[in-house]
């Protein structure tokens, strides 16, 4: 016991510095406000060019509505439309809209910010990173302020799941921003919602603030429960469970290596949850040396998977061999094994020789390459795989960007970048793939690689067009056997989440569907109104 108080308090004190400047702005924090920790800023407020998974998820679940929703088992059901109908020859979609539901600015939620949402989505100018799963859509029409219907190109099986995913956004609003300048529209970081929460104010790099919305229509659920939601950044391990410890947040993820210190401190929980997440070292394959192909999967060899999953997680995750995590009835089993000796074979075929030093040299260039990263004060990761290709003979130099920086360099048309490493956002109909390697979205959000080639082109084509789970499944399984042949990603872990969550906060739910699932249902224990409830995870 005396140990864990000496290294709570410890830890406690390396976060003194920070915790005197969030303090301060805690102690003005409306009674009932929760504070909850981003390792980084958010990207956006915009959903038509965010990527950022917590970003994503303020979209969907606090500041804007969908048209519908997953529910605990992940099925689609009526949100924002309260029902919808399919035609008989399952080609067009009507939906009906919620009557009540208002933009922050008073204007009326209808039928003509659907189409606008949905038209700027399907358009590749615009970037949207799960465009492709739009691209059956030929048209929306709009029938009257609560009536839109979804035009599709050839019959359709089921409902389109990006419509669970996908928030509507103010026509009045958006629509004179050029798509193509979508990313740059002043909306982005002063976003007028319609959801449960409204937009407050914003310091880049410091925070977000969002208060209740009173107003919100109780056929779609009603009010939340808090008073408002503070995201304050916060990406220091130490600091996050200094904040947790002493209060001053709420809600923080934590550090694999810190769960045994948070489930001994009574004022706080310990959430562990499943999350659809993936990282990976992106290969810049247009230079050398990663456009040739043997480079690339040397370094895929080289990685000690099970290593990095142990010391940097803490056992919370899983080794990956490809973009599809292991309990996706979609994946590709396919286990990747650590061959060291497969490693140096590809690298001395290549002409990467093993020179007086112990490192890799060819025709007199060493082999020294820059790994880009978001800047972060546990970069364990990076390091573990700059020890796994040191000892093949390669020198990897860690460059820590800020967030902003990071992404303008990974979107960027001419990539300067040799390697980056990466965590990707998944989504359960596999999308996110699409929207890294497949040419109809490449410029868009998740393009890192900019690897793009017909025979892919074509699995894709195949994929979307596939009329049973066989012949999904099928396309599927290709496109992934592809991806492992050329590497043009080395695929590390797939993630699982952690969060420490304060005893004074009630109903937390959190599971596949994302950490803020739940927010509406939130309370602060003591609160008039609310009352204690539970907080629980999906394992």
């Amino acid at each position: 016991m005396k140990m864990w108080e000496a290294t709570r308090r410890s830890i406690v004190r390396s976060g003194f510095a920070f915790l005197l400047v969030l303090s301060e702005c805690v102690a003005q924090r409306p009674t009932g406000t929760v504070v909850y920790a981003s390792g980084a800023d958010l990207e956006s407020g915009n959903p038509l060019v965010t990527v950022h998974p917590l970003s994503r998820q303020v979209q969907r679940y606090m500041l804007f509505v969908t048209l519908a929703r997953y529910d605990s088992a992940l099925a689609p059901v009526p949100y924002a439309a309260r029902s919808w109908q399919w035609s008989s020859d399952r080609r067009a979609l009507t939906v009906q809209l919620a009557s009540g539901l208002r933009w922050q600015d008073g204007h009326a939620t209808t039928a003509r910010d659907v189409g606008f949402t949905i038209d700027a989505a399907r358009d590749p100018a615009t970037g949207y990173a799960r465009a492709a799963d739009l691209a059956s859509i030929d048209s929306v029409s709009v029938v009257n302020d609560t009536t839109a219907v979804v035009h599709f190109g050839r019959e359709q099986f089921s409902f389109p799941l990006v419509l669970c995913e996908l928030p509507i956004l103010p026509a009045h609003l958006l629509a004179s921003v050029p798509h193509r300048e979508m990313r740059h529209a002043p909306f982005n970081f002063a976003p007028v919602g319609n959801g449960p929460f409204r937009f407050v104010d914003r310091r880049a790099g410091d925070h977000w603030t969002f208060t209740r919305n009173p107003d919100f229509p109780s056929t779609l659920g009603g009010p939340p429960q808090v008073g408002g939601l503070v995201i304050v950044v916060v990406d220091e391990a130490t600091t996050k469970f200094a904040g947790l410890a002493s209060g001053d947040l709420d809600v923080a993820g934590i550090a694999p290596t810190m769960v045994s210190l948070v489930r001994r401190d009574r004022s706080l929980r310990v959430v562990d949850y499943p999350v659809l997440f993936s990282v990976g070292l992106v290969f810049n394959t247009h230079r050398s040396p990663f456009d040739d192909v043997r480079v690339r999967r040397a370094v895929d060899l080289a990685l000690d998977r099970d290593r990095i999953v142990r010391a940097a997680l803490a056992g919370y995750g899983t080794p990956a061999s490809g973009p599809v995590p292991p309990d996706n009835p979609l994946v590709r089993n396919a286990p990747m094994a650590r061959d060291t000796a497969a490693t140096d074979s590809l690298l001395d075929a290549a002409g990467w020789t093993r020179v007086a030093n112990g490192f890799r040299a060819r025709d007199g260039r060493q082999f020294v390459i820059d790994l880009l990263t978001v800047g972060s004060g546990d970069n364990a990761l990076e390091q573990l795989v700059q020890a796994d290709l040191a000892a093949r003979g390669i020198r990897l130099n860690i460059r820590q960007v800020e967030l902003g920086r990071f992404l303008s360099e990974a979107r960027a048309q001419q990539k300067q970048f040799d390697v980056l490493v990466a965590g990707i956002p998944g989504d359960l109909s596999l999308s996110y793939v699409g929207a890294m390697f497949d040419s109809r979205q490449a410029g868009g959000a998740l393009d890192y690689a900019g690897y793009h080639t017909r025979a892919l082109d074509s699995l894709f084509t195949i994929a979307r067009e596939a009329r049973t789970m066989g012949q999904t499944r099928a396309a599927w399984l290709a496109i992934q056997a592809d991806l492992a042949r050329e590497a043009p990603v080395a695929w590390i872990y797939h993630s699982r989440g952690l969060q420490g969550i304060s005893a004074r906060l009630h109903n937390v739910r959190m599971d596949l569907r994302g950490e803020l699932t739940t927010v509406t249902s939130w309370n602060v224990a003591g609160v008039p109104g609310t009352s204690p409830g539970t907080v629980s995870s999906a394992r």
